[in-house]
């Protein structure tokens, strides 16, 4: 062998037998990395910008939730998803539920614009471009059914009355649409609604004989309920058609009894119902007395339809009149029996703007002023934030909100440290026990300044809540260099609404 091709032969020798001389098989510096799998917790995908794709192209229907580590409202929830997915793996749907750490994974979290925690998207077919919301509740059951009503038909079609009737006597609440066609655009509106009201039963038909059953002649939705006057009906409009804003608040209205119990699972849908004003009647339930004077309240209440207290436990039994919208309150002149007379004489005069509202107040407490962080109620406000001689800073806050209880170390060490300066006051007002005639808190926490001098100036802070920036800004009277970055831009935070319907969020 020619010695000149020697060189070149050993190199194409070394070549074939892998680089640094291993074999084929043994991977090199060079080697491409292994692909990224998609794993699972508790039933629930876990996804990176690296198997979101692999997880669209696999799964046909994909709910993900973006969440935080940190976020409270994620950990509340996360019990509830995993045993949604669980329903679902239970009846082999397609649907399948996943998860991304968006502060781990800004790439995705700036892609479909995340600026809250927790965000669910429901992905279909693999459509990465143009996701949906998700907005239904956040318990187990909730999550499945609107994912199945998504997925399926949103309502049973009925056919005869036998399956009809069936339908109506399994649920306390049946909605079922009468429409004499059913290609018509009012029947895409009626099962729209149906998709997301997953706390309600649906059905629709377009049997003339069903039509004749139920002594209908025209296009109606119609509400039956096992309670009140069992039956509401909500004919479509001729000319205008199916209304769904209204028809939704048809159905929130009259699926509720009459009378409802005020509680912690009936609040979001007396609230979500827009019904602006509310008559209550404070009783307690282990009383006999208190509990007949149902019978004359749930009498005054019916020609009424559809029209946080701070109450002591012997002032009951009581009234309190409500407007939700305004926020304001009125409670009646004397305390007499509550009757179906006394009932609708009260919600006549304040209808009629006779009644003055009246502002929830905790009494001033005598060591108010004593502490770094001043106390105040609704009885010393005026008195303490429209001094004059004074820069007042107020956190108005809610004793359950996360958010509030998070940044009060903050709070507590701003007012240390300006403890000594005269002329600058750091207080806190318990919004959700102190009504303020001046304004309205409509979220947890809200942080205003109000500046020394004349006029009533107020200024909304809107900016980070560390002690840094927070100092920077009563330094400068109240002010803030619009160029200058804030944590609160890159870190999550959220105000909770007072009040809220909707599931809290912590914001990007």
């Amino acid at each position: 062998m020619d010695s000149q091709l020697l060189p070149v032969l050993l190199l194409l020798l070394l070549q074939a037998s892998g680089p640094w001389g291993q074999g084929p098989g043994t991977e090199g510096p060079s080697a491409e990395p292994p692909k990224e799998e998609v794993s699972e917790e508790d039933g629930v995908l876990v996804l990176s910008r690296h198997t979101l794709s692999l997880a669209l192209r696999e799964h046909p229907a994909l709910l993900v939730e973006f969440y935080a580590p940190w976020c409270g409202h994620c950990k509340a929830l996360a019990p509830e998803y995993s045993k949604a997915a669980a329903l679902l793996a239970a009846e082999s749907a397609k649907t399948r539920l996943a998860k991304v750490d968006g502060p781990a994974e800004p790439e995705l979290t700036k892609e479909f614009a995340v600026t809250e925690y927790p965000t669910l998207k429901f992905f279909r077919d693999g459509n990465r471009t143009h996701p949906e919301d998700y907005t239904g509740p956040r318990e187990a059951k909730g999550i499945a059914e609107w994912l199945r009503r998504r997925m399926g038909s949103s309502a049973t079609r009925l056919e005869d009355e036998e399956g009809t009737q069936a339908l109506i006597d399994a649920q306390d609440v049946v909605v079922i649409g009468f429409f004499q066609d059913l290609q018509d655009e009012d029947v895409a509106t009626f099962l729209a609604l149906a998709q997301d009201a997953v706390d309600m039963t649906f059905g629709l038909t377009d049997q003339p004989q069903l039509f004749q059953t139920f002594g209908l002649t025209k296009d109606t939705v119609v509400l039956f309920k096992k309670f009140d006057e069992g039956r509401a009906d909500f004919p479509v409009d001729e000319e205008l058609g199916l209304d769904q804003e209204e028809l939704s608040r048809f159905l929130l209205t009259h699926s509720m009894h009459l009378v409802t119990e005020f509680n912690s699972q009936t609040s979001p849908k007396i609230f979500a119902a827009r019904i602006l004003n509310h008559l209550l009647l404070f009783i307690n339930q282990t009383l006999a007395p208190h509990q007949e004077l149902l019978a004359d309240f749930r009498e005054a209440a019916t020609p009424f339809r559809g029209q946080y207290f701070g109450l002591k436990a012997e002032e009951a039994p009581t009234l309190r009149f409500i407007n939700t919208e305004t926020t304001k309150k009125y409670t009646p002149a004397e305390r007499g029996p509550v009757t179906a007379a006394s009932v609708t004489a009260f919600c006549h005069a304040v209808l009629s703007g006779k009644f003055k509202p009246y502002l929830l107040s905790q009494e001033v407490p005598p060591d108010w002023d004593q502490r770094p962080v001043k106390t105040l109620v609704g009885k010393n406000f005026e008195q303490v934030a429209f001094d004059e001689t004074k820069n007042v800073f107020i956190k108005f806050y809610a004793p359950w909100c996360t958010h509030s209880k998070e940044m009060a170390p903050a709070w507590e060490a701003l007012a240390k440290k300006y403890r000594d300066h005269k002329d600058i006051i750091i207080a806190e007002l318990d919004a959700t026990a102190n009504e303020l005639e001046a304004f309205v808190v409509h979220a947890f926490p809200t942080l205003k300044y109000f500046p020394a001098g004349p006029g009533r100036k107020v200024i909304e802070y809107k900016s980070a809540r560390d002690l840094e920036t927070l100092s920077k800004f009563l330094d400068n009277g109240g002010k803030l260099s619009e160029e200058e970055p804030t944590k609160e831009s890159l870190a999550p935070f959220l105000e909770t609404p007072a009040n809220s319907t909707s599931e809290p969020k912590e914001e990007l």
